[in-house]
């Protein structure tokens, strides 16, 4: 199946949604009826300019913000007229977010970090630290479950933060320059276990970059010109 045509459903639908902020001069149109489909296994880069609305688009994809108009589809569920209980849920059981800066809890190791969402879904202690240990092997971590994010690397701690991102087993990974703190090895090696881990997963990912050379490495290439998104070759 080419990622061109795909024969199943978008896991993540966003069809003619705008956003628009109003101040007391003006009103500003973000995002102008943009479209952007992604299928499970999918990985899409968003290369867009800072101001063009990028994280406007992410957060109305990751339902922290609601559209003016259009709709979001999660799963084929739409979500702008959920109450807020409800698209938290969705959040928690469909949506991973990796973010620039790992947000790790400092006080809690690699291995509690990632048990503490599952935790917080409802999984016993002892099948959250299973998983969490078998993810954070497969990130290739094994020897680093019992540390603090303080003495862990920096790409050592994006890692643990994918980890967690999915530990939930959600379908969406949304990340906003997940690499942009990193030097350019370790960027590699994180993008390099990004991908594999959406290969090995299914999942449906919708990643940030700057990083030209790791865009070309994925499946699609997307940006957002006059408010609209736009596949680029």
């Amino acid at each position: 199946m080419s990622a061109s045509s795909p024969r199943v459903d978008p896991v993540l639908l966003l069809w003619k949604v705008a956003r628009r902020f109003v101040d007391a001069e003006q009103t500003l149109d973000i995002i102008r009826g943009a479209d952007l489909a992604i299928w499970p296994g999918q990985t899409v880069a968003l290369i867009a300019p800072s101001g063009t609305g990028k994280s406007t688009l992410l957060h109305m994809a990751g339902l922290l913000e609601r559209p003016d108009s259009g709709e979001v589809y999660i799963g084929g569920t739409a979500t702008s007229t959920l109450d807020d209980k409800a698209r938290t849920m969705i959040r928690r059981e469909t949506l991973g977010f990796v973010y620039q800066a790992h947000h790790l809890l400092p006080e809690f190791t690699a291995l509690e970090n990632v048990m503490l969402p599952q935790m917080i879904g409802g999984l016993d202690q002892r099948e959250a630290r299973l998983r969490a240990a078998d993810l954070l092997r497969f990130l290739g971590l094994g020897e680093r479950l019992t540390h603090r994010p303080s003495e862990l690397s920096g790409g050592e701690q994006q890692r643990v933060a994918i980890a967690r991102a999915v530990a939930n087993r959600p379908r969406v990974l949304l990340a906003d320059e997940p690499t942009g703190n990193l030097d350019p090895a370790t960027s590699e090696r994180v993008f390099i276990t990004l991908l594999s881990l959406v290969k090995a997963t299914g999942l449906a990912a919708l990643i940030a970059t700057h990083n030209l050379e790791l865009a070309r490495r994925m499946d699609r290439r997307v940006t957002i010109r006059d408010g609209l998104v736009v596949e680029l070759d």
